[in-house]
């Protein structure tokens, strides 16, 4: 479901986004504006990152082989991390300095009134990929509140284009009010000012997302209630007693590696124990549908000794 629903989202924004910056940058071209040029570039950057994640998905299909033998899975965190530093270095930068520029040097703006109608034409259009992003991430949400689920989703698309749409939607809005101040001012440092918290605001995306995607790169485990869950699935309080140690790590959004050394119950012969170790496995698979590859091993529960 992570899959399906991060693809839909993303081929929503990447329209949005390639539309927008066609609109934006015929604005820019018509106006002057720096707020209209920034969010230009934001867009063509969004639509640039939306077409890395598509990539991502693509390859992290790749079969596993002698080299990957657990698959390419990761391709899908590398490639988001990539998208929070193309959002960082050519987002972000550029609009900083193009707002520290029109503030030192601010220029007439010409026709601002078709910059605003730009704008509200992009706010709409950005707000139905957002809207498309928030329903197709509902399911995975689940209970939990919306900070939470970018904090510990282990999917990574769904995060990127929430944050990428809010901070479009956000910077969209700073750049009316730059357009919308310097009409009513006459003064062109607010558009300068609109562009320069436009870059702010991307850059500090742009940081939540290369924390988040490092964290998932470098492998993050499952979360509290599957690893709860896999304990419990575990046990059988018959040929299995308790879990001993149990390690967990996810090798790509949909895929879990479980490593646990089980006690079981002593004088079984190995063929029960095996039968036990198969009905773990198969109960963690149920429970957990992502914990995919497992490895268990038997042990006897040994006193521990002071």
């Amino acid at each position: 479901m992570s899959a399906h629903g991060g693809k839909k989202a993303i081929l929503a924004a990447l329209g949005a986004n390639a539309g927008i910056a066609v609109a934006k940058f015929t604005g820019f071209l018509i106006t002057g504006s720096s707020s209209m040029l920034a969010e230009s570039v934001h867009s063509v950057a969004d639509t640039s990152n939306q077409g890395l994640l598509l990539l991502g998905q693509k390859r992290s299909e790749r079969e596993a082989d002698q080299l990957h033998p657990f698959g390419y899975g990761r391709n899908r965190y590398f490639y988001s991390f990539v998208v929070a530093l193309v959002l960082f270095t050519l987002g972000s930068m550029f609009a900083i300095y193009e707002g520290i520029h029109k503030i030192q040097h601010p220029e007439d703006l010409s026709s601002p009134i078709i910059a605003v109608a730009i704008l509200l034409i992009a706010i709409a259009l950005e707000a139905f990929s957002f809207h498309t992003a928030v329903k197709e991430s509902r399911p995975l949400k689940g209970d939990g509140g919306w900070w939470s689920f970018i904090r510990n989703s282990r999917s990574p698309e769904l995060p990127v284009v929430l944050l990428e749409d809010t901070g479009a939607l956000v910077g969209l809005v700073l750049a009316l009010g730059g357009v919308g101040l310097t009409m009513v001012t006459g003064s062109p440092v607010w558009d300068g000012i609109g562009t320069l918290c436009i870059g702010v605001l991307l850059g500090i995306i742009a940081v939540i997302l290369i924390i988040e995607m490092q964290s998932l790169l470098i492998g993050e485990g499952a979360t509290a209630d599957e690893d709860a869950r896999i304990r419990a699935a575990l046990v059988d309080g018959e040929q299995i007693d308790s879990v001993i140690h149990i390690k967990t790590q996810y090798l790509g959004p949909d895929e879990m590696l479980v490593a646990a050394k089980v006690a079981v119950a002593s004088g079984h012969d190995i063929g029960t124990v095996a039968a036990a170790i198969d009905g773990a496995e198969a109960r963690v698979r149920k429970a957990v549908p992502a914990a995919r590859v497992i490895y268990l091993e038997p042990d006897l529960l040994r006193p521990v000794t002071q």
